[in-house]
């Protein structure tokens, strides 16, 4: 072995060689122009180079596609800007020619018919340890440019000890894919069943021997004949929207919640976005969140529901994609509505108000959470329920938190693999 003095490779095996990205790759960009309509529209994601939809509406949209570049298959593609974020896309091999955003950098083989998937690996071995990320300076928008990314050091075996490595990595990730697909169908199975349990203990109730009657409603069915049935709007204090003025977003200030910072079930502050507190407009159309709260997600994936049940010892607004249910409501246990709401046959009234709707941007908005017809048993009840669900739902998540485990070894497996193989630590037998 010998030493490359490149941190991000160590050691390699003493007859490889150790080259510039440059040396084999040029960097291109060909802006389209009005041969834009001829091609298709391609995007980088966390799953490579995938073609997507011109009219597609999420993200940036773009007035017209003649500011875009074009690329040809087997061309790498770089997202170099904003390096901070670690958990972006950041390098593509494309399989496909079409546009992409002229904020990628583009470099080309040198070669016609050159191999460049062991390239393409080493670049994602660099991506999963952070190297580029490391590379870009402190700045909040920092980015590589292609200058920057030719002078990259990259490994470079014989031609047949690249495929050699590629062809034994790609039969490894093929049998861990297979691995994590059957952890990921289990919790898809878990989710289903704890939805189950759910819907059944909120419409049915815990008594299998109550007497039913029928609730007139097509996708809840019979109800035990004791249980009450009643909007929301009747039955709830207050229910609050969120704003619908845009927010002039600062560096630091108030927190406001969007759809993203509760789309794990649980209030997210990582990434969230501040308003100033002289924003009169925006805090005076909006509420503050506190303890007790049930904030439910209504635009986007809709359906997701979080109970605050911490301290919040600052204030808090929610934005527009959010409904705030006010902690104090009577009749009903907060911990009982967020199991009736997220059940099942909730989510069938959502797809049916959206179905409705006919518009592609589905919302479901303040009037149809308020028209919402909540079915409940007495308070004894309620509260036994929540007990229920709260121990085998807690139960449930255990086992999917363990799965889930398993699913990130085995992905920080394949990450190891690829690592040990590019830069020579093991050799294929």
């Amino acid at each position: 072995m010998k030493n490359t003095n490149v941190e991000w490779i160590g050691h390699i095996p003493e007859h490889w060689n150790l080259i510039r990205f440059k040396d084999i790759y040029l960097n291109k960009k060909d802006i389209a122009g009005a041969s834009a309509v001829d091609y298709e529209r391609l995007a980088l994601t966390l799953n490579g180079v995938i073609k997507r939809l011109k009219d597609d509406s999420e993200g940036l949209q773009p007035e017209a596609f003649d500011g875009y570049q074009i690329i040809h298959e087997n061309d790498f593609i770089f997202k170099m800007i904003d390096l901070q974020n670690i958990s972006t896309s950041r390098v593509g091999l494309s399989p496909y020619t079409g546009l992409v955003s002229p904020a990628y950098i583009r470099f080309s083989p040198r070669q016609e018919n050159q191999y460049n998937k062991f390239v393409y690996y080493f670049l994602m071995s660099m991506y999963h340890n952070c190297v580029y990320n490391n590379l870009g300076g402190n700045g909040v928008r920092s980015a590589l440019n292609a200058t920057d990314m030719g002078q990259f050091k990259i490994p470079y075996p014989s031609i047949e000890t690249q495929k050699k490595i590629v062809e034994f990595l790609e039969s490894k990730f093929q049998a861990v894919d297979e691995l994590i697909a059957n952890q990921q169908a289990q919790i898809e199975k878990l989710k289903e069943y704890k939805q189950s349990i759910i819907t059944e203990a909120v419409t049915k109730g815990l008594d299998k021997s109550a007497p039913m009657k029928d609730s007139g409603i097509e996708w809840i069915g019979e109800i035990p004949a004791k249980w009450n049935m009643k909007k929301l709007k009747n039955i709830t204090t207050l229910v609050t929207d969120g704003t619908h003025v845009t927010p002039n977003y600062i560096d630091e200030g108030v927190p406001f919640l969007s759809i993203k910072d509760v789309s794990s079930g649980k209030i997210c502050f990582s990434d969230t976005k501040f308003i100033s507190q002289q924003d009169h407009v925006l805090l005076s159309k909006s509420t503050p969140v506190e303890k007790g709260d049930l904030l439910f997600t209504r635009i986007g994936t809709m359906g997701i529901f979080v109970f605050v049940d911490t301290d919040i010892t600052f204030d808090i607004f929610v934005s527009l994609g959010l409904i705030k249910f006010d902690k104090t409501v009577s009749l009903l246990n907060k911990k009982y509505i967020r199991y009736f709401l997220s059940s099942l046959c909730m989510m069938n009234y959502i797809n049916l108000v959206k179905a409705g709707g006919g518009t592609t941007a589905a919302k479901f908005n303040l009037g149809d959470v308020k028209n919402t017809t909540i079915i409940y048993p007495s308070n004894e009840d309620q509260t036994r329920i929540v007990n229920y669900l709260d121990e085998r739902c807690e139960r449930i998540d255990r086992l999917m938190e363990v799965i889930q485990q398993k699913i990130e070894k085995l992905q920080e497996y394949k990450k190891s693999l690829i690592y040990e193989y590019v830069t020579g630590k093991k050799e294929v037998v």
